[in-house]
């Protein structure tokens, strides 16, 4: 599928509260390789399959719109508008809550490592660290105004993306041996296997904030839109497999929905890992949250702010996301929920249906044959997903040491899920593979 020469070169729409985009043509561009950099950082912390992408793309140049949101205002009217602007709202902000989960868990565990830090201490507690991190971190990095000036951030952020599955990978080999498989470990699926497409819709998408990268693009057009599409899901499908396959291999059922709470806190290899996921989730946040504060802009304020409610608005965002994540210290319903109920609409379902009203293509295009393969897909995944998710969800250490950790010999008799015993015991642990 070709897309040479095709331009967004139609007048912005700016109708019924779409208003002005984050990014405006006086603003600073930036490079195709810092736009990689952003959709990069946007799927792996928050990736999606790249016909998708460029389908929404398309999409904007058929109707002579320029942002998600007036796409949908142009193919389905207010209705359509309003609830996608839920969605896209809906889906960051609890993006943001899980960053926050997750920085609390992991930070918190990389300073308790800190030689003669008492592990009870209050400000080594994750509320304190996603309360700090908060301040010191993702609200001042939130504050900009132009998505362009996240570029460096985010090549930051991919680097030390690739040195922890450096580290996934050493610890398949170090660990993997002394964690016992459980019974059912390579049953390729089971009933519940459709809330794992929830949780990797999450993973995959970067919908909400593609035209914002789009916009940031020097001359954009979908060809060259369609490049960087193809780089970045290239790169982000092979480390999302790499990171799955081997946090598998080495937990296989006792996988938890956040990796590093599997890994024992006295690994010192994963605990420099565990920073440098913190700080790869840190710099992942402020794109979320320029979503957020952008669908407000446009829903309530025809796309523009002021100096003063940019700040207000950014200000009680992240707030209210802190306050939240403070209440929660499980991510995996956070994360099935997010993607079944708001990520799978943003990516099967909106686009397709966009695509399908407004291209004149006959019937036998493999757009539209894709679109109508997408779109009902979609729906069943939503569907199911969610009910899925409420009648089985995840399993959550809630933070807990898991039991393969101990120095001792643990029988794995003691454990009380039945999925999980087994007549074996483990092995006492080699210290030594932790150094």
């Amino acid at each position: 599928m070709s897309y040479q020469g095709q331009q967004l070169g139609v007048p912005p729409q700016r109708d019924l509260d779409d208003g002005q985009t984050l990014v405006s043509e006086h603003k600073r561009k930036t490079c195709q390789s810092a736009a990689i950099c952003n959709v990069v950082n946007s799927v792996i912390g928050s990736s999606i399959i790249d016909f998708s992408l460029v389908l929404l793309i398309k999409g904007g140049t058929l109707s002579g719109t320029d942002t998600y949101q007036s796409l949908v205002n142009k193919t389905f009217g207010f209705p359509g508008y309003l609830l996608l602007s839920v969605l896209q709202f809906v889906f960051p902000f609890i993006a943001m809550i899980s960053y926050n989960i997750i920085t609390g868990d992991t930070m918190s565990k990389v300073i308790q490592r800190i030689p003669g830090v008492d592990p009870k201490n209050l400000f080594v507690g994750r509320h304190f660290i996603i309360m700090i991190s908060t301040v010191t971190f993702t609200l001042p990095l939130s504050l900009y105004r132009d998505i362009a000036k996240l570029g460096k951030i985010s090549l930051v952020s991919t680097v030390l993306t690739a040195l922890i599955l450096g580290l996934v990978i050493t610890r398949v080999v170090t660990l993997g041996p002394y964690v016992p498989k459980t019974e059912d470990a390579w049953v390729f699926a089971k009933p519940n296997a459709i809330q794992a497409v929830g949780v990797m819709s999450f993973a995959f998408i970067c919908h909400h904030n593609s035209f914002l990268v789009y916009s940031s693009l020097e001359e954009p057009t979908v060809a060259k839109w369609s490049r960087i599409i193809h780089t970045s899901m290239a790169i982000s499908m092979f480390i999302s497999v790499l990171f799955a396959t081997c946090g598998y291999l080495t937990f296989t059922g006792f996988t938890q929905g956040d990796l590093f709470e599997n890994y024992c806190r006295s690994d010192d290899l994963v605990t420099f890992g565990r920073f440098c996921y913190g700080i790869t989730v840190i710099l992942t946040y402020p794109m979320e949250c320029f979503v957020t504060r952008e669908v407000i802009a446009n829903l309530f304020f025809g796309g523009n702010l002021s100096l003063i409610f940019h700040v207000v608005i950014t200000v009680v965002i992240i707030t209210i996301a802190t306050l939240v994540s403070l209440l929660i210290d499980c991510l995996g319903i956070v994360l099935e929920l997010n993607g079944v109920l708001c990520a799978v609409p943003l990516i099967f379902i909106i686009p397709s249906a966009c695509y399908l009203k407004l291209s004149e293509e006959p019937r036998t295009h493999s757009d539209k044959i894709i679109s109508c393969f997408m779109l009902p897909i979609g729906a069943v995944v939503m569907v199911f997903g969610f009910v899925m998710a409420i009648i089985n969800p995840q399993d959550c250490t809630h933070g807990q040491e898991m039991f393969y950790c101990f120095p001792d010999n643990f029988s794995l008799t003691n454990i009380s899920d039945p999925h999980f015993q087994q007549t074996t015991q483990l092995s006492t642990l080699n210290v030594s593979i932790f150094q």
